[in-house]
């Protein structure tokens, strides 16, 4: 492809707008809440990242499903250099579509001119030696290095910000992929709403895709009834409400509450928590047998649980210091 490429930049320190989970399985890039580590703000609604209306969504799917191992290792790469260089998703969609526009997603030898890898670097205009621009992880991370000197990068159309890096003589095409690498960062990425644009957490970040639909069927229920051993449709109880929950999102867990702690999906630090993951109390919380209470985590230190007899399913401010709270989360499908 022609094109008129930037001169390399020097690097400059990337302002941090992520922060890392310390589950390995997890990526997410968000910017902090102040001080308390828990509950992830979105950095703002993007209706530009994963166009869903009018079949967008599928259109991202069927394009995914079209990838081979070789591409969808390197949308893995892209999103896991972006997460360690604490990038929000953003700029992961941005390095997908230049990738898939330039070479398909593919370290390739060839190119217009002396364009090589990934992103059709050319040597000849300072970008790296031959060897360096056909390394996927080099290649990655000069594409960010670029990326975050364009001005105003984080407020542009991704495929905008795709051609400023690239500079290419056909820049529309960038958008061709919009929805294809939205649905990845979702798929890949574990962001269940790439634009920031959804409601079931508010303004919080989902801690997996089951989250948003396990979130909305439990507020659904605010105001019913608390019985021990309810499992619905009006009647429930701590458990029994998750149980259902995660259910329509297709997430098995188990029936009762310290199984859930011990078997209903990954741990990780309860501070750690975003919206979706589970949280437990217990008697005793060095032992998970003690477990006696569970509740699903909204974000901004709220949560949502079916209390005890004589009470309703309702959101409850918690309380991180308390004695009895365990100290991991679980985090369901995960």
């Amino acid at each position: 492809m022609l094109k008129i490429v930037l001169a390399v930049v020097a690097v400059v320190a990337v302002v941090a707008v992520a922060v890392t989970n310390g589950v390995s399985t997890v990526v997410n890039g968000t910017n902090p809440v102040d001080g308390a580590g828990v509950g992830i703000r979105n950095v703002g609604c993007n209706a530009s990242i994963g166009p869903w209306e009018a079949g967008g969504e599928e259109k991202g799917r069927n394009d995914a499903s079209r990838l081979g191992d070789e591409q969808r290792g390197t949308v893995a790469k892209i999103i896991s250099i972006g997460q360690e260089r604490q990038l929000p998703p953003l700029a992961w969609q941005i390095a997908i579509q230049a990738g898939m526009t330039e070479s398909g997603l593919r370290s390739l030898n060839y190119g217009d001119r002396d364009s090589l890898g990934i992103f059709q670097m050319r040597p000849s205009m300072g970008w790296g030696s031959p060897a360096e621009v056909t390394d996927p992880v080099y290649a990655i991370n000069k594409f960010y290095d670029v990326l975050v000197n364009v001005p105003n990068w984080e407020e542009r159309r991704p495929g905008d910000s795709a051609q400023a890096v690239e500079r290419s003589a056909f820049p529309d095409r960038y958008h061709n992929w919009e929805a294809m690498a939205a649905f990845l960062i979702g798929e890949l990425g574990n962001v269940a709403d790439p634009a920031g644009c959804g409601e079931s957490a508010g303004d919080y970040l989902l801690a997996s895709s089951a989250a948003a639909t396990a979130i909305e069927f439990t507020k659904e229920q605010l105001g019913e009834e608390y019985v021990w051993g309810g499992n619905g449709p009006d009647q429930w109880d701590c458990s029994g409400i998750l149980v259902k929950a995660f259910a329509k999102a297709g997430v098995k867990i188990p029936r009762v509450a310290n199984d859930q702690y011990m078997a209903g999906g990954a741990h990780l630090p309860v501070r750690e928590a975003k919206a979706g993951d589970l949280l437990f109390w217990a008697t005793n919380p060095a032992n998970p047998v003690t477990v006696h209470h569970v509740g699903m985590y909204l974000g901004g230190d709220e949560y949502i649980h079916a209390p005890q007899t004589g009470d309703v399913v309702k959101i409850s401010k918690i309380n991180w210091d308390y004695h009895e709270l365990m100290p991991l989360a679980v985090r369901p499908g995960v």
